[in-house]
């Protein structure tokens, strides 16, 4: 049986709208970032990096699904009226966890300078580490854009 128009039209209704965009933004932008660093060899301080990453792409995976199906009445408590903030904080929350990655990623990124040279024959993590210091910084900026929209949607 095949899904009724008015399904399918709010389905490309969100997908079309500026926070599904941003949503699709941060899921492709977290993924890149987890998947870059979880590809290599990592250690330390790396290793909040990657749960920071693979956390905000599972919550945001969920959220998104759950508003591009229209089932956010079905979720407890965070649900139905609620579920605007509930993006907002969800977001603020992103935000500044990633913050603190992006610092991690840069302090990584700059330790490992010493081998970003031609005749270093060693494995060196500096590229893998400036990448991810980049998807970091993307995540962020999409995630601050969502906050930014979600509190002029809540103050209206």
């Amino acid at each position: 049986m095949p899904p009724q128009p008015q399904v399918r039209r709010s389905f490309l209704e969100f997908l079309k709208s500026f926070i599904g965009i941003v949503r699709v933004l941060q899921i492709l932008l977290g993924a890149g970032l987890w998947v870059t660093i979880a590809a290599n060899k990592y250690e330390g301080s790396i290793h909040y990096v990657l749960f920071v990453a693979v956390l905000f792409w599972l919550l945001t995976l969920a959220i998104f699904i759950l508003t591009l199906l229209d089932k956010q009445d079905l979720v407890p408590v965070v649900g139905g009226e609620r579920w605007l903030l509930s993006n907002v904080i969800h977001d603020v929350v992103a935000t500044l966890l990633y913050l603190s990655t992006i610092g991690i990623m840069i302090y990584k990124t700059q330790k490992n300078s010493y081998c970003n040279l031609d005749v270093y024959k060693h494995h060196c993590l500096y590229k893998v580490y400036l990448t991810a210091s980049v998807f970091a910084c993307l995540t962020a900026s999409a995630y601050l854009l969502s906050v930014i929209y979600g509190s002029c949607r809540k103050c209206r």
